[in-house]
């Protein structure tokens, strides 16, 4: 069961590492980052919901040097978002939001199953995957200049949780099992891209409000 569950966590780390690289270099390249620039966004999307996720449950960050080969895979990505033509990134934005959810699921999943290894509570499993999940994305966006994706656009952080929440309660185990709440999360977190699904908001700016002109 160990040697499945380390398959399993590879599985997921590598799916995720790649969908996340190549939309950290990809926001990189769209607020004109230097090749510099492009490695950096990449890897801190790749990797910096795990570096959350690791004080979170008490796994030393520095584990976190130890995934050389996630790593390399990581600059690779990068590397051929940033020589690839500018028309096959353009096709690429419109497939971004798969993207988008392909990395969320596997990292989600990934976070939860360390959570579970680690044998902490359930609440815990539970943001662990979200964190793991959304915590790349953030300081993506925060890099770039950009509001968090995750807190004002479509439902997003929810299904990252619902997957902790599985695996959690120990209902979610088998590769399989794995597999279809991965392929469950992508659907989800698709659907709601494509209906608009959010979560209640508020605003405290008055759409009668008259505006402030300077005299």
């Amino acid at each position: 069961m160990d040697e499945l569950l380390q398959l399993n966590l590879q599985l997921f780390s590598m799916i995720g590492t790649i969908a996340f690289a190549i939309s950290g270099a990809v926001v990189a390249m769209e607020e004109e980052y230097d090749i510099l620039g492009v490695f950096v966004l990449a890897l801190v999307t790749a990797f910096g919901g795990g570096v959350v996720r690791n004080v979170l449950i008490g796994i030393p960050v520095t584990t976190l040097w130890e995934q050389g080969n996630l790593f390399k895979t990581a600059l690779i990505a990068a590397f051929l978002v940033f020589i690839v033509p500018v028309s096959w990134i353009r096709k690429w934005k419109t497939w971004e939001s798969l993207f988008d959810a392909i990395g969320l699921a596997a990292f989600a999943i990934q976070g939860a199953l360390y959570a579970k290894q680690m044998n902490v509570p359930l609440s815990a499993v539970m943001v662990a995957a979200m964190l793991t999940g959304i915590g790349g994305g953030m300081i993506r966006d925060v890099l770039a200049g950009r509001k968090p994706l995750v807190l004002r656009d479509e439902i997003y952080a929810v299904w990252a949780m619902l997957a902790g929440l599985l695996i959690g309660l120990g209902w979610v185990q088998g590769s399989w099992q794995l597999l279809t709440l991965f392929a469950i999360v992508v659907l989800l977190r698709m659907l709601s891209v494509m209906r608009k699904w959010r979560l209640p908001r508020r605003t405290l700016k008055l759409s009668d409000e008259p505006s402030m002109e300077k005299s």
